[in-house]
């Protein structure tokens, strides 16, 4: 499976491309919402999701059967940024279940701001 293609495939919002990279009974958590989904469900969680969306993978790990990616995805006017760490299972090339976990880009706290501590990462 390639999975820069996966990534791809789901933020242009492709339904039948990201219906292909899929077992017929995964599951796709996300736990920062508490949403467990199905394929069918995943799909439309994803594609009718409003606006046009990139985004780039900046890591990828793999071991054994699990891919592990961090996904920086934003929508096209970059009004918006997250990052998605996803834990993606693969079994006979497709993938069975996916944990992801997103998280809102943002500045540190301001607590953390008046002590300047720590400097930006870029």
């Amino acid at each position: 499976m390639d999975i820069y293609q996966f990534w791809k495939d789901v933020l242009e919002q492709n339904a039948d491309a990201i219906r292909e990279y899929f077992d017929k009974n995964a599951y796709i958590n996300w736990h920062c919402t508490n949403e467990h989904f199905n394929v069918d469900e995943f799909i439309i969680a994803n594609c009718e999701y409003p606006g046009d969306w990139e985004g780039e993978v900046e890591r990828v790990e793999k071991t054994d059967d699990l891919w592990i990616t961090v996904t920086h995805v934003y929508p096209k006017d970059r009004t918006l940024s997250f990052h998605v760490t996803s834990f993606i299972k693969i079994m006979d090339d497709k993938i069975t279940a996916v944990d992801e976990y997103w998280a809102d880009d943002g500045m540190a706290p301001k607590w953390r701001l008046d002590k300047q501590i720590g400097v930006q990462i870029k």
